[in-house]
């Protein structure tokens, strides 16, 4: 009782001797441990281990030892200290074992000692399943015959594998060589039902050599059945999160057809009311005041679909061939009537490029630079400067090359306080009111969406009344050969002059301005109000009869992607590949791509930009 109060773990130790039945006298290691039920009451029990072999070995040893002479007498007793310490050693070892059995008893119902080198396994506690490989008796069974034996009898068949293999000699020697413990969750099968069990496999001698386990078996049905709902929980909330972004989407996509279709009518209208010959200067006033507020109108919903987009997955980042060049004269080209209007000095610098032609989404890294340039012009003064810069740095490994493009303004300036917000979605220092400039505060965040997209990162530096400055930096893949600059010249649109075009429409006012706009550019045209009546059309044609379809896409009957897809199905080589133009107000990047994949050859959202359909039908057809 001493010893058992004494100890941490309610333990005791004593060596004595036995004498068997057959006369013979053995040395036996007992450890005893102690403790206290509530249904059983007290209860003390031990471990008897036959140590005569081991006894004998020490004391001979120790025998031959200090027989060696008392000249030795002080090395001896140090090779005898030592002995002591790993005879100790090999004491602790035992009661890390029962250590690590006491505390696998708490929650596991059957807990087994194996030695692997032995091939040795022994219960310390059987639950009813554990009990038939064991015939109800703690005996010493065969680790490799109970391990084949318990999977044959109780192991779902699904999972026979697995545990086949996580209680194989070489794998738990695999996993304890790093961790001090294991376990795996399986099935079995025990009076017709499905149960779970979950086995931990406990390391109880050094890790230079595996061979003592312990293992321990318990029920996890109520932990595996709270995991499933947990993770059932999640899949629904994963799905109705998407079924969210799916009518987020839709609902974008919509409101884009819905206000760019009668933007597309006041464009339209503006335009055929300037070819009328009224010689009246209010009229002319009151279309280019219409035509003003219209673009405004046009710029805001542009914005407010296009920062839900780059916030959404539905933005991918593509690589292909382009001129840098080429990029900063269009964008100079596209402002300079702008900059014109304000008298601004509108500068385009890229004289130090080494590489011009690289890899890289041409459409978005025009549209950040025009966010940016846009910006600087709206809020520089009459008379200012802006100035559009790229800078070649350095080149990286793997063909790649940092640029750095950068928009300079003498304009109004962003206060020091504003600057940490300066990219947030609707924030502006000053709104229209107090600043007289209309504007959403969305064009720099769409612009640091599409930077950050693109893998690079954006910077300004700003003092107010004096002017700011954004700098742009992107790695950007290098082209080897230099690409074809293609200009699209007066003969080759005379070429196009007298073309017959089929328009497919179902909207009238939109069918009679896009036909007006065509006509007016000397094409010939033949409409459609639906994708079938398209399809039957093509069907009837001529090899030759229409040079291409411009294609609307949300058409009742049958929509263009349907329509697009029948065309190309038609047994005829010549008519099945018509070029096919989408000209539709659905202005997602995931509208472009389901225009491609059905089988068009290009998209152009509404309302018609004349020069880029222009382009576009030269690119396709020529």
């Amino acid at each position: 009782m001493e010893q058992v109060k004494a100890s941490q773990y309610d333990l005791d130790y004593v060596e004595y001797r036995i004498i068997r039945k057959d006369g013979l006298i053995r040395w036996v290691e007992d450890y005893g441990h102690f403790i206290h039920s509530n249904s059983a009451g007290d209860i003390f029990y031990v471990f008897i281990t036959d140590a005569t072999d081991k006894k004998k070995k020490h004391m001979e040893e120790k025998a031959s030892l200090l027989n060696k002479g008392k000249q030795k007498e002080k090395k001896l007793q140090n090779v005898i200290d030592n002995y002591d310490k790993r005879i100790k050693l090999i004491n602790q070892e035992h009661l890390r074992r029962l250590e690590v059995i006491e505390g696998l008893s708490i929650n596991y119902e059957s807990i087994l000692y194996a030695d692997m080198d032995s091939d040795k396994i022994m219960p310390y506690r059987l639950s009813k399943r554990n009990k038939l490989q064991f015939g109800n008796k703690l005996q010493v069974r065969s680790f490799l015959w109970y391990i084949s034996d318990y999977i044959n009898t109780w192991v779902h068949p699904e999972d026979t594998r697995i545990v086949s293999e996580a209680t194989s000699p070489a794998y738990i020697r695999e996993r304890l060589s790093n961790h001090k413990t294991f376990y795996i969750n399986y099935r079995i099968i025990y009076n017709d039902e499905i149960q779970y069990l979950q086995l931990r496999i406990v390391n109880v001698s050094n890790k230079k050599h595996i061979s003592q386990i312990v293992m321990g078996y318990r029920r996890v049905d109520e932990e595996l059945q709270h995991e499933m709902e947990q993770k059932q929980m999640l899949k629904e909330a994963l799905n109705n999160a998407d079924l969210a972004i799916t009518a987020k989407n839709t609902f974008l996509s919509n409101m884009s057809h819905d206000m760019r279709t009668p933007l597309n009518a006041v464009f339209g209208y503006t335009m055929l009311a300037r070819k009328c010959n009224i010689d009246n200067e209010t009229i002319s006033e009151y279309l280019d005041k219409i035509d003003h507020s219209s673009r405004q109108l046009l710029d805001l919903i542009d914005k407010v679909l296009e920062i839900s987009w780059t916030e959404t997955n539905d933005v991918n980042i593509e690589e292909t061939e382009c001129n840098l060049c080429d990029i900063m004269q269009d964008i100079h080209n596209t402002l300079a009537e702008q900059a014109a209007s304000k008298n601004i000095s509108l500068s385009v610098n890229s004289s130090n490029l080494r590489h011009y032609d690289v890899f890289t989404d041409p459409g978005k890294l025009k549209q950040l630079l025009m966010h940016l340039s846009n910006n600087a012009l709206k809020y520089t003064k009459n008379n200012g400067m802006v100035n559009i810069s790229l800078y070649e740095l350095e080149k990286l490994p793997n063909k790649h090359v940092t640029y750095k493009f950068v928009v300079q303004d003498t304009g109004i300036g962003i206060g020091k306080g504003f600057l940490e917000r300066i990219f947030e979605p609707f924030e502006r220092e000053k709104n229209t009111t107090f600043s007289g400039v209309h504007g959403t505060g969305l064009g720099l965040a769409i612009a640091r969406n599409i930077t950050e997209m693109m893998g690079g990162h954006i910077d300004v530096e700003s003092t107010a009344g004096k002017g700011s400055t954004f700098t742009v930096t992107l790695n950007l893949r290098i082209h080897e050969q230099p690409l074809s600059i293609s200009n699209v010249n007066e003969d080759t649109f005379s070429q196009l002059m007298n073309q017959k075009i089929l328009l497919v429409e179902d909207n009238e006012i939109n069918l009679e301005i896009e036909t007006e706009i065509l006509q007016g550019l000397g094409f010939i045209i033949e409409t459609a109000v639906n994708g079938s009546i398209a399809v039957e059309k093509i069907k009837k044609a001529e090899p030759d009869e229409f040079a291409l379809v411009l294609m609307d896409i949300q058409m009742p009957v049958m929509d263009g992607l349907e329509a697009t897809r029948a065309i190309r199905s038609l047994g005829s080589p010549e008519l099945a590949n018509i070029p096919i133009i989408a000209l539709s107000a659905n202005a997602f990047e995931s509208d472009k791509r389901m225009s491609i994949e059905s089988g068009m050859n290009a998209h152009l959202t509404k309302p018609i930009d004349i020069p880029v359909l222009l382009e576009t039908i030269v690119k396709t057809i020529k």
